[in-house]
């Protein structure tokens, strides 16, 4: 470490401006969070996030925040380009557009059976490390895709125009470039559409257990006893393609071309306003586009499930509340100054004032819904953005509980078997395509979710609406 990390308050922490930084670091978090953040150096990433060229604002941590390539992960920085400003693909991290989406039902927890209900939708859509899907694309049907994210889904029947509506850039980021991806990663996309993965990807039917906020929960549709359904999952093998070429490359031209000095070569970065920054910029852009397409595909088919087991005559409902990204960089507007923000594993959660959440719900002047999952053995939150998130950390909050323990750490503790036991115990019904994943992903492998959320109120970064408990679960 550069610094002592020093106590602003009960929920922040700053590591002062020293050597080569540019600006301070802020953490958010409890007291109890920090000594794993200082040990595991998630901290020590941050101050170096701090020295990159052009950074605005101080470098920010979520609650959720631990060790990641280059970037920790929960971590938020925003950059000038007019000032030198970088972009930087570790600041994206590998799974681009890795994001949530939260489906509200018609349905109370009696009127469906889980088990059968979560095996019907893992019949439907495909799981587990290097999974391909029902589809096979074209090279001419990739390009769509890439240029129209989920709109492309949409037009090809997978889903409702309304959906576009309650998506973060209505599921199509602007910029996008087809021809700026390797072949390689274009040809690692065109069997995973519409597939969920592995790892910490999943897809959860639950119960809202708790409202918190009554006005905002109607707004959302949202209602005690409720069926909901969250999707989490990204761009797949192909935008780890996008990080992994462009990641390498920098390295070289970040050092000899642009005289960047780096802390660490995984924080490898160009100017964002160079050659190489847009033709990068485009390429993510495109991922991004691909994982709305993505979610949007397994949003219809997660449809199609429900009907075919519960019969056409019942109104499901299943209609998106919001869906949004947590591995992305965007220009955004703050202070006055177009800004490039980096979230990685962290969320937008911008304030009821911004044009760019759903109307319907700045018409009530609400902010956006935050959307925080927990683990397969925990609750989940919906939040809701303020206006002095906008004030603090560029518009972010935390994308989940965030990791204690890597997922070599826990296979030596648990057995896949035990946990999907334990869960059963607790009445949780899981299903996933291998046990190892299980294991890697057992809930002692994250930090308390409701610690997390009470730093995010506590701090300001957003308030609490409703709380879900999980009831089925599919792990790839």
């Amino acid at each position: 470490m550069t610094a002592e990390i020093q106590k602003i308050d009960d929920w922040r922490w700053k590591i002062p401006q020293s050597g080569a930084m540019l600006t301070d670091a802020v953490i958010f978090a409890s007291e109890n969070m920090i000594p794993h953040i200082i040990s595991e150096r998630a901290a020590e990433q941050l101050s170096n996030v701090a020295s990159l060229p052009g950074i605005k604002g101080a470098a920010l941590a979520m609650p959720d925040v631990h060790w990641g390539y280059g970037f920790p992960i929960g971590g938020v920085a925003a950059f000038d380009p007019a000032a030198g400003g970088v972009i930087s693909p570790g600041g994206v991290g590998y799974d681009i557009n890795c994001g949530v989406r939260l489906l509200r039902t018609n349905l109370k927890k009696d009127d469906v059976k889980i088990p059968p209900l979560i095996d019907e939708i893992f019949r439907y859509i495909p799981s587990g490390v290097g999974s391909t899907g029902k589809l096979t694309l074209k090279a001419s049907e990739i390009k769509d895709v890439l240029e129209k994210g989920a709109a492309w889904a949409v037009r090809k029947g997978y889903g409702l125009k309304s959906d576009l509506e309650f998506s973060e850039e209505n599921g199509c980021m602007e910029g996008a470039d087809p021809d700026a991806l390797s072949s390689r990663a274009v040809e690692r996309g065109r069997e995973q559409l519409g597939t969920l993965g592995a790892g910490n990807h999943f897809l959860e039917i639950q119960e809202v257990v708790d409202i918190y906020d009554e006005e905002a929960a109607r707004a959302f549709g949202l209602f005690k006893n409720q069926i909901t359904v969250m999707i989490h999952t990204g761009s797949r093998g192909l935008g780890y393609q996008v990080c992994d070429d462009y990641a390498k490359n920098f390295v070289s031209v970040s050092q000899h071309k642009y005289s960047i000095r780096l802390k660490d070569t995984q924080l490898a970065a160009v100017p964002a306003y160079s050659d190489e920054g847009k033709r990068y910029f485009s390429a993510m852009a495109a991922a991004a586009n691909y994982a709305w397409a993505n979610r949007q595909i397994i949003t219809h088919w997660t449809r199609e499930a429900f009907q075919n087991l519960l019969g056409v005559g019942i109104d499901i409902g299943l209609e998106l509340v919001y869906d949004v990204a947590h591995n992305i960089a965007k220009y955004e507007r703050h202070f006055g100054r177009l800004l490039l923000v980096h979230r990685k594993g962290a969320t937008r959660a911008f304030g009821p004032e911004s044009d760019e959440i759903p109307p319907v719900y700045r018409r009530k002047n609400l902010g956006q819904p935050v959307l925080l999952p927990g683990t397969m053995g925990t609750a989940s939150y919906v939040l809701l953005g303020t206006s002095g998130t906008m004030e603090i950390s560029f518009g972010s909050n935390p994308h989940g509980a965030g990791r204690v323990m890597s997922r070599s750490q826990i296979l030596k503790k648990v057995r896949g078997e035990h946990v999907k036991e334990r869960l059963a115990s607790s009445g949780i019904y899981a299903v996933s395509e291998s046990w190892k994943t299980l294991a890697e992903e057992a809930p002692e492998a994250y930090k308390d979710i409701s610690e997390v959320v009470s730093v995010c109120e506590g701090a300001g970064l957003s308030r609490r609406v409703a709380r879900m408990k999980p009831l089925g679960v599919i792990k790839g």
